[in-house]
């Protein structure tokens, strides 16, 4: 510490770092290196810098922090406790154990003043990214002059980790471009990764890469020097134009035996080193969870300090409120995560008979018909807004105010600058979707991304982290199948369906005509989660018949009685299946057509609902699936078939042509239906049964 830190900052310092050994040490499991190293950084945006509320964790207008480096979590569970956060001292003695407000790394969610589930490193960064896009979105809208009621900086505390991942060079590219002014990202600079020395992996010189990502760039050589933190912090606050990175020295162990060492990166200190460790600071106690009362009443004061800064926002809220009343009410409405009354009153519906429509298309005009009436609806697609559809027409361009670039082909048009509302990713899938929850966790807005189905595999930790916190974040996925044609396997998913309906909590919705793309909407909207939509390029039949997806599946055709054999279909296949009932009505056998664009809302309904759909004595199944055949057994069963990509990818060639190839006709799969009724006949016969 400097000759200017006081004593009792030193203390309170060396509480965090003492506080965040024994949590670890406790657990007999985690990460003490970070904490013991970034200590005072944390201290110095908990204590000195951040207007933040103990008391009052989701204050609208308070600043935000980010724990990137989400292995340190002990850092963020010791500086919650001590300034004053619902996290009691138990808790900390519950690190890492079944059911603690305390897991491993930090959790939406599950601890007061944790803004974002972290771990995956990047992501975090990500997030943050989104957090200030929210910031700066919210205050073009709602801020009137003598009226700042959104003015609040985000911080980020990333470790070397967090700067190797594509993820978060990808952001920090989008938020340099984008000029976000508000956000402030510490680098830990250790030097040590997991498994190695930086040495080893990582030598590029990071001041010049983000100065290049248009950033501002301070470096700190002692890690340990409060007021040149404290003095950096100010700088880069100063700047309002660009973000800042401030470059910190740290010592990874800073002040244990391992100090300086890859060792104690992951595994905790010994009780020994514990001890050691204690004594080399000065600690006034060797006893495990100790802390000082002075260093508590002054970490504490944060509370007070919280208390009167919202205090202050409040008065201001108030003035504002007499102000611009239909502002005020309409800016606790948003934050409030309600959508507007009549909000849906302009979703389109489409005729049957109107010619053949693709579901993005479909999506294009109803997204457009929603944010007519949801101005919180903000989004956009990685570089493909002319093939995604989902410009919001009219809506804006969100861009930094100093971009005065005169060639703006591909602008959506509207306002440009931080009210737009069309968020320009570029060809940044994995940091579009970590952008993308760092909006929705920000609050205020509904955010949306968009991008071709393939890509999802970019997106996928990203969306993994969505659902893991039940964000709500709608993800618009186009060109959905291998009815991509032309473009050739590389760009026609096969798999991806699958892969996104493993994920817990995402509910993945695969409309298969216009009129179900509108509903699918109206859930995405309505959902409290994230939101898949899956949409076909090509252009396919307005069904007699669709109806609302919130259940997940529906009879879409049937006849009279029991039916014979029934047809699932999704998508783009989904009129196959209903083309399929006709041909086998013409030989006599009784089809029922059931469309199921969602498994996760059809799972969601009764067992009674399920079996009035699918019923169990109807043993003759077949689904049609552009997609790998892997999860339709559960609805299938052990007698049905599935029409689908087995053991394959896609191919280039013209649509109609991939999908005769691959077996996507009427004919084949009246043919497959037939096959399967036929071995179901069998079986049951040579078991003595017949169909009740």
């Amino acid at each position: 510490m400097t000759a200017t830190t006081t004593g009792i900052e030193q203390l309170a310092v060396n509480t965090i770092r003492a506080l965040a050994i024994d949590t670890v040490q406790k657990a007999n499991s985690g990460h003490p290196g970070l904490p013991l190293g970034a200590a005072p950084v944390g201290y110095s945006l908990f204590a000195r810098t951040m207007r933040h509320s103990p008391t009052s964790p989701h204050w609208p207008d308070r600043d935000r922090f980010v724990l990137s480096a989400g292995h340190g979590s002990a850092l963020l569970y010791s500086l919650l406790h001590l300034t004053g956060y619902d996290l009691p001292l138990d808790q900390l003695k519950q690190f890492r154990q079944f059911g603690s407000q305390t897991p491993g790394h930090p959790e939406h969610g599950d601890t007061a003043g944790v803004e974002t589930t972290t771990g995956p490193l990047g992501q975090g960064f990500g997030n943050a990214v989104g957090m200030a896009i929210a910031e700066r979105q919210l205050a073009a809208r709602f801020n009137r002059p003598g009226h700042e009621v959104v003015d609040h900086r985000t911080f980020v505390l990333a470790g070397d980790g967090d700067l190797m991942e594509g993820v978060a060079n990808e952001a920090a590219s989008l938020a340099g471009h984008l000029g976000l002014g508000k956000l402030v990202c510490f680098y830990d600079s250790n030097h040590i990764c997991l498994g190695s020395t930086t040495n080893l992996v990582f030598t590029e010189d990071v001041a010049k890469v983000f100065e290049g990502y248009g950033w501002h760039v301070q470096t700190l050589a002692d890690g340990n020097d409060l007021d040149a933190i404290a003095k950096a912090t100010d700088a880069a606050l100063a700047v309002t134009s660009r973000p800042s990175l401030v470059i910190v020295r740290s010592e990874i162990g800073y002040g244990s035996p391992k100090q300086g060492t890859f060792g104690v990166h992951g595994s905790p200190l010994d009780a020994a080193q514990v001890i050691e460790t204690k004594r080399k600071l000065g600690y006034p106690s060797e006893e495990p969870f100790f802390v000082p009362q002075d260093a508590l009443a002054h970490l504490r004061s944060a509370v007070e300090r919280g208390r009167a800064a919202e205090a202050a926002w409040q008065g201001r809220f108030e003035a504002y409120r007499k102000a611009h009343p239909d502002l005020a009410g309409e800016f606790e409405r948003v934050m409030a995560g309600k959508l507007p009354k009549g909000w849906d009153a302009d979703i389109p519906t489409f005729k049957t008979g109107d010619k053949p429509i693709a579901t993005r298309s479909a999506g294009g005009k109803t997204i457009n018909a929603i944010a007519l009436r949801v101005p919180e609806l903000i989004g956009g697609s990685a570089d493909l807004n002319p093939s995604t559809d989902t410009a919001l027409k009219g809506a804006g361009d969100f861009q930094s105010p100093s971009n005065t670039a005169s060639d703006r082909q591909g602008a959506v048009g509207g306002a440009w600058g931080y009210a737009g509302r069309n968020l320009h990713y570029g060809v940044r899938e994995h940091a579009m979707a970590a952008i993308s929850s760092g909006i929705a966790l920000h609050g205020g807005l509904v955010p949306f991304s968009a991008t071709f189905f393939t890509f999802a595999d970019y997106m996928r930790p990203s969306i993994r982290l969505a659902a893991l916190m039940k964000l709500h974040s709608i993800f618009v996925f186009t060109h959905d199948s291998i009815g991509v044609g032309e473009d050739g396997p590389t760009h026609q998913p096969v798999e991806q369906a699958a892969s996104l309906r493993a994920i817990p909590n995402l509910v993945v919705i695969r409309p298969g005509d216009a009129n179900e793309t509108a509903s699918a909407w109206r859930v995405a909207m309505t959902r409290r989660g994230p939101v898949a939509l899956l949409l076909t390029r090509q252009a396919i039949p307005i069904l007699a018949g669709t109806d609302d997806v919130a259940y997940g599946g529906y009879v879409l055709a049937d006849g009279e009685g029991t039916p014979d054999v029934i047809l699932i279909g999704t998508g783009s296949e989904l009129h196959v299946a209903v083309e399929a009932k006709q041909l086998l009505a013409g030989r006599g056998v009784k089809a029922r057509v059931v469309s199921l664009p969602s498994w996760e809302l059809f799972e969601e309904q009764p067992q009674a609902y399920r079996d009035s759909i699918l019923p169990p004595s109807v043993l003759a199944r077949v689904a049609v699936e552009a997609g790998v055949p892997q999860g339709w057994e559960r609805y299938v069963g052990p007698f049905g078939a599935v029409v689908g990509v087995a053991g394959r990818f896609g191919a280039s060639a013209p649509v109609k042509v991939v999908m005769e190839k691959y077996g996507f006709t009427a004919a084949n799969v009246a043919e497959k239906a037939l096959a399967v009724k036929d071995a179901v006949a069998a079986r049951l016969g040579a078991m003595g049964l017949r169909r009740s």
